[in-house]
């Protein structure tokens, strides 16, 4: 892992598992997005995760344990993202995003 995703899992380890964090860092993913572009996939993948999460317990409780282990998948997943990697890491890593299932 190294810049920016690096930050970004910073902040997230420091965060609370619940909803209002997960809205956040789609914030902090636009604005990784748009700063550094190179990333754009990578980010709109997460943020597409992370909405379908989102809409999927927005109006209902969400369970301790499913929010636990969401947010657990979601540090992983930013551990294993390299900005730097070569391309065929970057293609394998987009792959895995966009399998994610945050709530499963």
């Amino acid at each position: 892992m190294n810049e920016p995703y690096s930050e970004l899992h910073c902040w997230l380890s420091g965060q609370h598992p619940g909803l209002k964090t997960f809205k956040a860092l789609q914030l902090k993913l636009n604005q990784l997005a748009a700063d550094h572009p190179e990333q754009r996939a990578a980010c709109r993948l997460l943020h597409g995760v992370i909405g379908s999460y989102v809409d999927e317990f927005d109006e209902a409780p969400l369970p301790s344990a499913i929010a636990d282990r969401a947010y657990r998948r979601l540090l992983r997943s930013l551990a294993k993202l390299d900005s730097a990697a070569e391309p065929a890491a970057q293609l394998d890593n987009l792959n895995r995003l966009a399998a994610l299932h945050l709530a499963r």
